[in-house]
């Protein structure tokens, strides 16, 4: 009996005290309504084929599509891969673990790399690091960027509480900071003379960003509260943020300018049931000391959206199956939607017109 009290108190005491790196935050989600309405479940990402990466290569986030038509992805290990045909084709080793792809007005590809910062790549062999440091503090979590006409380049830093190159990769960090609920994360831009300055702070989790077409807004992903903003950049409301999509059935990811006043953002996964946990942080803390076993998890159901410059649903693609895997973002090139993934071993492709 006294074995059995003392290994009872032990429990309790790991279960209570055990240091750990999380100090989460209460945090009142709103009711998830689930997929109804214009979400309701479909399988209309189903028959997309996945596309591999060569040699088991892995995470293929994001795309880009340059000036002359070009269209680019890396995966997990920083290989840059040129997608031509039925193979992608690597092209470059970049290092790091790049994210978000976006082609500059110069013909360079922009990289968002979770490890190093904002990067520009021009050829084979020619990368250079652009932003690392914003206001004296290193960029510790890149994750998209969208580059404007005149250079300027806009991007989101997760978290600066956790660093994905310390904390084991970009996918158990952004669980670890969407489970504390720290909003530490911004989005910045760099000028075209190369000052960085934060635009918007205090993110739980920032994802993915993208322009409007005019230049005059910018949208923004945070992942932990399921919502996407809007920024006001020009005009008489510059400077001002609203919300412009609330109590996704899912987080967000990336969000891709399809270039016709429309976008597409990427649910990596839908809302996960221990949100009903996040008012009581004492509790998330004694889940977290139990073990990645019991830990909150992305569920593996791929989800495109397609929205308009209102915010209005115009399409809700659906992978119930999980077959492409945690989605990460969407794109219609010459008639074939692209479906980018974190940690698969490619991305979907399938035929869809632009106006679907």
């Amino acid at each position: 009996m006294r074995l059995f009290l003392v290994i009872v108190v032990l429990a309790l005491g790991y279960l209570l005290l055990w240091p750990i790196p999380l100090e989460p935050v209460a945090y009142h989600p709103p009711k998830d309504a689930g997929l109804t309405g214009v979400f309701a479940e479909n399988d209309a990402l189903g028959s997309a084929e996945l596309v591999e990466l060569p040699d088991g290569a892995v995470g293929p986030e994001d795309l880009a599509v340059m000036p002359d038509g070009t269209v680019y992805t890396a995966d997990l290990a920083g290989t840059l891969y040129r997608i031509d045909g039925a193979t992608p084709v690597a092209v470059d080793q970049l290092g790091g673990r790049p994210l978000g792809l976006d082609a500059g007005p110069d013909g360079a590809l922009y990289v968002a790399d979770s490890f190093t910062g904002i990067r520009r790549w021009s050829a084979p062999g020619q990368v250079e690091t652009l932003v690392d440091q914003i206001d004296g503090g290193p960029v510790i979590y890149a994750n998209q960027l969208d580059v404007a006409r005149d250079g300027t380049v806009y991007f989101s830093n997760s978290s600066d509480r956790f660093d994905p190159e310390t904390m084991g990769g970009t996918k158990p960090t952004s669980v670890m900071t969407i489970f504390e609920q720290s909003d530490t994360g911004y989005v910045a831009r760099r000028l075209p003379d190369g000052t960085a300055e934060k635009i918007a702070t205090g993110f739980v989790y920032t994802n993915g960003v993208a322009l409007s077409p005019e230049e005059d807004f910018l949208l923004i992903a945070e992942t932990g509260r399921a919502r996407v903003h809007r920024l006001w950049l020009s005009g008489p409301r510059a400077g001002e943020q609203e919300m412009f999509l609330d109590n996704l059935p899912g987080y967000p990811d990336n969000i891709e300018a399809q270039g016709d006043g429309t976008f597409w953002i990427a649910l990596a996964s839908p809302r996960v049931p221990v949100e009903v946990l996040m008012p009581y942080p004492m509790l998330r803390k004694m889940v977290w000391r139990l073990g990645p076993m019991v830990r909150p998890a992305p569920i593996e159901k791929g989800h495109l959206l397609r929205v308009d410059g209102q915010g209005n649903v115009l399409a809700s693609l659906q992978d119930p199956s999980g077959h492409l895997g945690i989605t990460t973002g969407g794109r219609v090139i010459d008639g074939q939607l692209y479906v980018m993934t974190l940690d698969s071993p490619g991305f979907g492709r399938m035929p869809l017109a632009t106006g679907d």
